[in-house]
């Protein structure tokens, strides 16, 4: 790995977005930079917020030397709630909803995708959505359908929130919202009408050059996924399979993730 670049000075922002269903918080890290650069919008995991983020967007716009926005899904952080149930195609509908909003707020007609978990699969729609203002993509940990593994770490996290110290927790990020994302998140992924659930069709539509990062260890997909996005990825795709790591590699090895991440975007954008 190379060396970590000097220190870049960064802002950091707050905005509040409209959208037709409700506000949307965001947050934006950008250095103090004179040239501008594609902005890197990342999208969170099933549970996830800007503030779960930590401190991995500022150490990736700082090492990036770009601009990294994350934003809240309606439901989910500081944003406002989701009234009912999530629909069987909420993965695919993120290009048109949500995330077209933060592109509209900030004024984005060129993006790099980061996502999540579920947040890579969103990412991989909103890619095939906008495949002229896809300048890269990069998923990490991203199903790529419902896996016997997938649904066994998820049944075993339901039972892990039984415990109301992890339902506060998870209060901690999203309020008097937890349960709705919590129950979401379980109940999405375990109903019978989304067992047949793939980024299948989606994959070769795709355009933009592709990063795939995954851990071995992960407990919510095996290798199967990101091999299966990369054999259908529509581009040329790159797959990053890091050893000894479950599923949240930004976190377990952010260092690691974020010299990837780096290389990757300095052929590509």
């Amino acid at each position: 790995m190379s060396a970590h670049p000097p220190p870049i000075d960064i802002a950091i922002d707050d905005h509040r977005i409209e959208s037709d269903r409700g506000r949307l918080f965001a947050r934006r890290w950008a250095p103090r930079l004179p040239a501008s650069r594609v902005p890197i919008i990342l999208l969170h995991d099933s549970l996830g917020s800007v503030e779960l983020w930590r401190n991995f967007p500022a150490a990736l716009s700082t090492h990036c030397a770009r601009p990294v926005i994350a934003y809240d899904r309606l439901g989910f952080g500081r944003s406002d709630a989701f009234h009912g149930k999530l629909a069987p195609d909420f993965i695919a509908t993120e290009a048109d909803t949500s995330f077209a909003a933060v592109c509209e707020h900030f004024a984005i007609d060129r993006f790099i995708l980061f996502g999540h978990s579920v947040g890579g699969g969103m990412a991989v729609h909103c890619a095939a959505k906008r495949p002229e203002a896809c300048a890269a993509l990069i998923t990490e940990s991203a199903q790529a359908f419902v896996e016997d593994r997938t649904v066994q770490g998820i049944e075993e996290a339901s039972a892990l929130f039984a415990d109301p110290a992890q339902r506060e927790r998870l209060a901690k990020y999203h309020g008097d919202k937890a349960q709705w994302v919590l129950d979401a998140w379980i109940g999405s992924w375990l109903s019978p009408a989304f067992a047949s659930w793939s980024l299948d069709q989606t994959l070769p539509q795709l355009r933009s050059p592709l990063l795939v990062i995954h851990g071995s260890e992960d407990e919510y997909g095996s290798p199967r996924h990101p091999e299966r996005i990369v054999a259908l990825a529509g581009a040329a795709a790159q797959l990053a399979l890091m050893p000894d790591t479950r599923h949240v590699p930004h976190r377990e090895r952010e260092a690691e993730v974020i010299e990837r991440v780096s290389a990757f975007l300095q052929t590509v954008a």
